[in-house]
């Protein structure tokens, strides 16, 4: 990423603010490139469906789209920013555990592909054929089996359950229904399980296959990739060191072993989020006050942990000097402005530090932007500088912005 200087920081405040995000949006289609590249070199029919919901910065969707990806979904929102994108409604997947037929029906009528998470999502689907004889329903089932990580997520439909059969059966009897994938959703991030999240899907869509004639043309694993970080991030996050080939070897591995000898094999679709953005975005703020307390030293700057979204670790830490008086810090605390005693930045800090330097949190595009709620002040503007440019992508919010749909 882009090196950062006193006069740089100087610079952007006086335009942007005390508190703003720094986006590079080269860094992301780099990290696109790369994962995609991993995957496409073992199995080539892979494709990226861009987690929305991780973070929902047009200017990167927009990356996605151009670069041939999908838009993985779960709002109404966020199928509605896909569609302001002009994202095309086959290149889109609404998952998520709840939909509402009015919302999904003329979505699924335009080409775009629902995974249906529970029979009564599967009930609107069979509601939405009947009332549209002549169109083809494409609609996806979301799977959940077990792949021994220990958690059992509460997502899709268990294909053990009866439920399943009945699912199946009634696709098959259904003309005008086309199932085009099988997806899954696990917990857990370690690459270690992504054979079991493979094999587990191939075994399925080999029965899928057996018991009712299905080939679906899709198998999607879902997300849960960890992408690029510093080695002190990943040591408190306890990973091991990795890489995208990783999951790659393991997962676009098993696909090709298994399709060895197939001339019409399915396409694998993953759907990553934090491994393609978390490293993309930096977050810059202001010590505004330095304070001992029974013996604590607490260094209170103009942002909060939830512009960061990290809990329990230390990101990564830049401090741009832009103050002339210092003062030397032990095992302090980098906390934010609101009035949450648990608003903690940064814990036991030791270094010089001064009122008024800036200080430059890494890797925190993953969730930080998506999740950041207007808590006592409006969000902070986001400004891309790739290649040295500066542009605004995302304008600070306002007073207005909050409360226009109260009545005052």
């Amino acid at each position: 990423m882009n090196s950062l200087s006193t006069e740089i920081i100087r610079t952007l405040s006086s335009e942007y603010g005390d508190s703003f995000y720094l986006l590079d949006s080269e860094r992301f289609r780099i990290n696109y490139n790369m994962l995609l590249s991993s995957f496409r070199k073992v199995y080539d029919k892979t494709n990226i469906a861009y987690s929305y919901k991780t973070n929902y910065i047009p200017a990167v969707c927009q990356i996605v789209d151009k670069l041939g990806g999908f838009a993985e979904v779960v709002s109404v929102m966020e199928m509605k920013l896909a569609s302001r994108l002009m994202v095309a409604p086959e290149n889109t997947i609404w998952n998520g555990p709840v939909k509402k037929e009015e919302d999904i029906e003329p979505f699924i009528i335009r080409g775009g592909l629902v995974n249906i998470d529970s029979w009564q999502d599967f009930v609107k689907v069979c509601s939405i054929a009947e009332r549209n004889g002549d169109k083809r329903i494409d609609i996806g089932v979301r799977c959940n089996f077990d792949i021994g990580d220990g958690k059992i997520s509460r997502f899709g439909i268990d294909i053990d359950d009866k439920v399943f059969h009945e699912v199946l059966r009634k696709i098959a009897d259904t003309k005008n229904i086309h199932l085009k994938s099988l997806q899954a959703h696990f917990a857990k991030r370690n690459y270690q399980f992504w054979d079991r999240r493979a094999r587990g899907m191939l075994t399925l869509y080999d029965r899928v296959k057996r018991e009712y004639g299905i080939e679906p043309e899709w198998l999607d694993l879902g997300g849960g990739i960890s992408g690029p970080m510093p080695d002190e991030l990943r040591e408190q996050l306890g990973l091991n060191e990795f890489t995208y080939d990783d999951y790659s070897s393991r997962a676009a591995g098993a696909f090709s072993e298994h399709f060895a000898t197939c001339d019409n094999k399915p396409w694998l679709l993953i759907e990553p989020g934090t491994a393609l953005v978390a490293d993309c975005m930096r977050y810059v703020c202001r010590v505004e006050t330095i304070k001992t307390v029974r013996g604590k030293i607490f260094i209170t700057v103009n942002g909060s942990q939830k512009n960061i979204n990290m809990q329990n670790v230390n990101p990564p830490l830049e401090i741009i000097s832009c103050s002339d008086v210092k003062e030397d810090c032990k095992n302090a605390d980098i906390v934010g402005y609101t009035c949450i005693e648990d608003d903690c930045l940064f814990r036991n800090f030791n270094g010089s530090i001064g009122i008024g330097d800036y200080l430059v949190f890494g890797s925190c595009g993953s969730y930080s932007v998506v999740m950041k709620p207007p808590f006592i002040l409006p969000n902070v503007p986001i400004v891309d500088i790739s290649h040295g440019d500066i542009t605004l992508v995302k304008r600070a919010e306002q007073f207005e912005d909050i409360f226009q749909t109260y009545n005052l």
